[in-house]
């Protein structure tokens, strides 16, 4: 069947609501004609998926289009139409979506919630109150030069005359829609909304224990589940003692899945059903696997270790060669070799994984918090052999994300479930020893053995860097983040570079985690640029800012998702950082110190400075720490803030306390009395400076977490001269005499 071609102007035709408004929405190519013939006018009971609904009752409603993880999109996205629609954000209605084709991309990750839907959202917004002026201007027979908006009304101000748009939307409705090239936008200065501090829309809910979350949802006749997968990465049920759970209180089922052989989706394992999440996780307690662990032999962080060691004394496959490393080795003034290592991590969300899935009439409904929705369905259609368009998903808060969300094998596994409750819907929670064990993506660890050097005039001059990750199942690639770009700084700002890099096999599932790679090579490079600042006798500073040279704008050749290094602006939050911590002015006792770093992720720029005190005993207390962060224009102050101070939290729990271990493929740690979070008394006093420019803005989930580590040892060694060059911080002596 011919699809017949559609402007966008008309496509963009707002239809009347069935009592009359305004809808306006975005419809992907190839999706106009899913729900209703847009072209016909009459059809009134069809509504576009709208970013912006309005009814006659002034009823605004605004869509928040991403998964919400925290992260605050479902309120920073709907203010950016809020604004250009002129609306009081006071009284609006947010509205969060569910997986649907005609929005645009739906997820949250890689901070491009943002940058991805800016001009989107603000074009939506104006396109909304052009037709809402033009609505006033018919109905009261005056230019529209001569009409304002504020706060939702449109105002006429030589008569004194206003409408609500309300008033307006059943006429608007009427209207033509303008050319998007006529819209005209606001200009800086013009916005009332973005810019300012709103607090989160879910925030009264939050704080009142409303049931937000995946783990709150309740249906009639729900059932619950718990899966139990093996303990080793790659292994598979052999037996299991399923007719005795089956007979014990409040079980309903027992069985084996078979597994699908994907590892971000459905593993084998066992699957019980239950009549309360209690006692799905009692009768866990009393199950009996035999598992074929064999894919586990050794895999081991000590033998990790000892290959890395070996492996750094061959070659390895060069990546990068700039200059003559060697040449400059021998004349420098100084040298600098040290051995850096960050271990794997876990994503320890608050929120243990799970969802809910309801089987019925030949398709499945998924309440989910997962962060890549279209993947969850492409997943799900994948292991239960269903149609797409059989798999509806709607979204609901989730307990943070932090990357872990991107993976769905939780939804793989409530699908396979639910095909087996005979109609009844089922929520499957992990426990947080399933959550610490299994988190699909572990944040990979990784290996450097580093040589600097810098010249008389204290000047850096030549880096080699060998780098040992991991590649998963013996593969000879770097597996999932474990990678590291031939342009990882300081490649591009030294005439003599060398970057070399070598791969251990590891079954352990490894993926993204706040800052994809960033948040353990942001660690080392920081801090070897920091020792080699002090071998040169430099204020570290300084050191940066002649590292970084003139201002210039540096091309990628390969990294940064090809995104060019804009050094005027790193070094403006260098300085910016500097000056708000007092760098260099403040007189500090003895065991105290500053430390500073910065770097460059998902195209953001910061800088911070850590302020610490260890006692003699090797007590560590932050202090302070002072980030200065230039991602073009803030749309929500108060969330924007609230990123950095959380990446700043994280970032120290993860460097001070967290690692994750591994002995014959199986994880070590399992809750968090041995992967501990960082509690409130040991959290510092964090200030936030934003140096707001015209650049397009970026997303701020990630560009902070990243220079939370080396900054914080940066400032250990300048309060101990005690280097810090593994996490985690707790297993290094801090004393000092």
């Amino acid at each position: 069947m011919k699809t017949p071609a559609v402007s966008r102007r008309e496509f963009l035709r707002v239809t009347a609501l069935a009592g009359g408004g305004l809808a306006i929405g975005y419809v992907l190519p190839g999706q106009m004609f899913a729900q209703g013939n847009l072209l016909d006018n009459t059809a009134r009971q069809f509504t576009p998926n709208p970013f912006i609904t309005i009814t006659p009752e002034n009823i605004i409603t605004i869509l928040a289009k991403n998964p919400e993880t925290g992260q605050g999109v479902k309120t920073h996205l709907p203010m950016i139409v809020a604004d250009e629609l002129d609306a009081d954000f006071n009284t609006i209605v947010i509205e969060q979506a569910g997986l649907r084709s005609d929005v645009g991309p739906q997820f949250a990750g890689g901070s491009r919630s943002t940058p991805d839907n800016y001009m989107r959202l603000r074009v939506a917004g104006a396109t909304a109150r052009v037709m809402l002026v033009e609505a006033a201007a018919q109905t009261w027979n005056v230019p529209v030069g001569e009409l304002t908006t504020e706060k939702g009304k449109v105002l006429h101000l030589a008569s004194g005359r206003s409408l609500t748009y309300g008033q307006l939307a059943t006429k608007a409705a009427t209207l033509p829609i303008p050319d998007e090239k006529t819209v005209r936008l606001k200009k800086e200065g013009e916005f009332r909304i973005m810019g300012s501090r709103v607090g989160g829309v879910d925030n009264p809910a939050i704080v009142t224990g409303k049931a937000l979350f995946g783990i709150d949802q309740k249906l009639p006749g729900m059932v619950y589940a718990a899966y139990e997968k093996c303990p080793v990465y790659g292994g598979k049920v052999v037996s299991a003692n399923t007719e005795r759970i089956k007979k014990l209180p409040g079980v309903l089922d027992c069985f084996i899945l078979e597994g699908t052989g994907n590892v971000s989706g459905l593993a084998p394992g066992v699957a019980i059903i239950a009549t309360s999440t209690w006692a799905a996780f009692s009768a866990k307690k009393s199950l009996y696997v035999e598992w074929d662990e064999s894919s586990g032999d050794g895999h081991n962080s000590e033998a990790y270790e000892t290959q890395a060691e070996v492996l750094a004394r061959s070659p390895g496959t060069n990546q990068r060669n700039d200059g003559d490393v060697n040449a400059a080795f021998a004349s420098a003034a100084y040298t600098v070799e040290g051995n850096y290592s960050y271990p794997f991590l876990n994503h320890a969300t608050l929120e243990p994984q799970g969802c809910t899935a309801w089987a019925r009439d030949g398709g499945i409904e998924f309440w989910t918090t997962s962060q890549t929705p279209g993947a969850g369905q492409d997943l799900v259609a994948s292991t239960v052999k269903l149609p797409k368009e059989k798999i509806k998903l709607n979204f609901v808060r989730g307990g943070g994300g932090f990357g872990r969300r991107l993976a769905n094998d939780y939804m793989a596994e409530a699908a396979a479930i639910a095909m087996r409750t005979n109609g009844a819907p089922v929520k499957l929670t992990w426990t947080r020893e399933d959550d610490m064990r299994h988190d699909c993506y572990h944040r990979p660890g990784g290996f450097h053995f580093l040589k600097g050097a810098v010249d008389a005039s204290g000047k850096l001059i030549a880096w080699h860097d060998h780098f040992v990750t991991f590649g998963y199942r013996g593969t000879d690639k770097p597996a999932s983040s474990a990678g590291m770009s031939p342009d990882e700084l300081p490649a591009r700002f030294i005439p003599n570079f060398r970057f070399d890099q070598s791969i251990i096999a590891t079954m352990v599932p490894t993926g993204p985690m706040r800052a994809p790679g960033s948040n353990g090579l942001a660690f080392v490079m920081q801090g070897f640029i920091d020792e080699l600042a002090h071998a040169a006798g430099r204020d570290p500073v300084d050191f940066r800012l002649d590292l970084l040279g003139p201002d210039r704008v540096v091309a990628p050749s390969t990294g940064q998702r090809g995104v060019p290094y804009d050094t005027a602006r790193m070094k403006g939050v260098i300085r910016l950082a500097a000056e708000k911590s007092g760098w260099g002015k403040r007189q500090l006792p003895k065991g105290e110190g500053m430390g500073i770093a910065f770097h460059f992720s998902h195209s953001g720029y910061v800088a911070m400075v850590a302020h610490v005190a260890v006692d003699q005993d090797g007590m560590l207390t932050v202090k302070e720490v002072t980030a200065a962060v230039d991602v073009g224009p803030i749309i929500n102050l108060s969330g924007a803030e609230n990123q950095v101070e959380g990446s700043v939290m994280d970032g120290l729990g993860t460097i001070w306390q967290q690692e994750m271990t591994y002995l014959d493929g199986r994880a070590v740690q399992s809750n968090f009395n041995d992967f501990p979070l960082l509690r409130i008394n040991y959290a510092p006093k964090v200030a936030v400076h934003f140096l707001e420019s015209a650049n397009p803005p970026t997303g701020l989930g990630e560009p902070a977490y990243p220079v939370v580590p080396p900054a914080i040892c940066n400032a250990i060694f300048a309060a101990t001269g005690k280097r810090i060059r593994r996490w985690p911080i707790a297993k290094s002596d801090l004393s000092w005499s």
